[in-house]
């Protein structure tokens, strides 16, 4: 049995224990926003049979979806750092989703290189196809991650199966608007209605899972209180946003409000397991912090490591910013 830490480390009057529970989401809700358009892409080419319009995609995502995936590992080494004992207890439940989770992404790596090796037909519809089933396998699989965390349980529920599928439409979104920015043509043209049929996917998702969600003992009530409730009104707000911006062509602002229904999922993901982090053991944000001085040290460390994180992305974004070339290649 776990014990609880023997010191609640304050900092500035904030816990250490909720910071780094903020932390993590944070750093979950990064990587399904910067990989999310990433997988989304992924989704796209599979619906696009123009193979300059396929080059296309490839091309928009090069620079950064190695990159962005960063902050996967830096999601799974915060968990593991702060809250050991939860790291533990869901990595161990999950291993298969995990396993399953680490071959799509390998598989996501892997297809891009391997398509553009051979000017042969039928070695390419192969990696395109494992390309798509890494960018649409990946985030399924995350979705039901988080699901079964949420729920605490270790088989796959139907309202995770529905998270999964929520998260992959919002990935589709921030793909076409983040395509909107990156190609030309009619490549480009066509993302604006795409991302507006996956925005409103997706909010019927969430409806769905919410559906699900609420029929749980304790869930029902939780939803009602005032900080998932707002969450979930605020999806529904930025919801709309991308669909106005998507329609009167403002790409900054839908992808902008992608990102907002990402930070909102996740978000709710967090508020409604607080003050709890582990379901499953039972375990609060207080009980599976690490104890001082190694949560003051791993402070200090993020304190140090974040921002060159954020310069590093910065620079990496603004260095390929604008239009890819029309003849561009992976």
């Amino acid at each position: 049995m776990i014990e609880p830490s023997p010191l609640r480390t304050v900092w500035f009057g904030v816990a250490l224990s909720d910071l780094w529970f903020v932390v993590v989401f944070w750093f979950l809700a990064m990587f399904l926003f910067l990989d999310g358009w990433d997988f989304g892409v992924g989704a796209v080419f599979a619906l696009r049979d123009d193979r300059h319009e396929r080059e296309q995609c490839l091309a928009a995502i090069g620079p950064f979806w190695d990159g962005n995936e960063v902050w996967l590992v830096v999601f799974g080494g915060g968990l593991f750092a702060a809250f050991p004992a939860v790291y533990a207890a869901l990595f161990s439940r999950h291993y298969l989703l995990l396993f399953g989770v680490l071959g799509t992404l390998i598989l996501r790596g892997m297809a891009p290189e391997f398509y553009e090796q051979r000017e042969d037909e039928a070695w390419r519809r192969w990696w395109g196809r494992a390309f798509v089933a890494g960018s649409v396998g990946a985030p399924f699989l995350l979705g039901v991650f988080a699901g079964n965390w949420l729920l605490g349980v270790d088989g796959v529920a139907l309202a995770s199966v529905v998270v999964g599928l929520a998260v992959i439409a919002l990935n589709v979104a921030s793909g076409a608007a983040f395509l909107r920015l990156k190609t030309t043509g009619g490549l480009r043209d066509e993302m604006p209605a795409l991302g507006v049929r996956a925005a409103a996917a997706y909010l019927a998702l969430v409806v769905v899972a919410l559906g699900l969600l609420a029929l749980r003992p304790g869930f029902g009530d939780a939803l009602l209180t005032p900080v998932p409730a707002a969450l979930v009104a605020g999806s529904v707000l930025l919801g709309v946003g991308y669909v106005l911006a998507a329609r009167r062509d403002r790409p900054y602002v839908a992808l902008g409000a992608a990102g907002g229904l990402t930070g909102a999922l996740v978000a709710l993901v967090a508020a409604l397991l607080y003050p709890t982090v582990e379901p499953m053991t039972g375990l609060t944000v207080e009980e599976a912090i690490i104890g001082a001085p190694a949560v003051e040290l791993l402070t200090v460390g993020a304190a140090l490591l974040i921002p060159l994180v954020l310069t590093y992305f910065a620079v990496l974004y603004s260095a390929f910013s604008g239009p890819i070339d029309a003849e561009e290649s992976y």
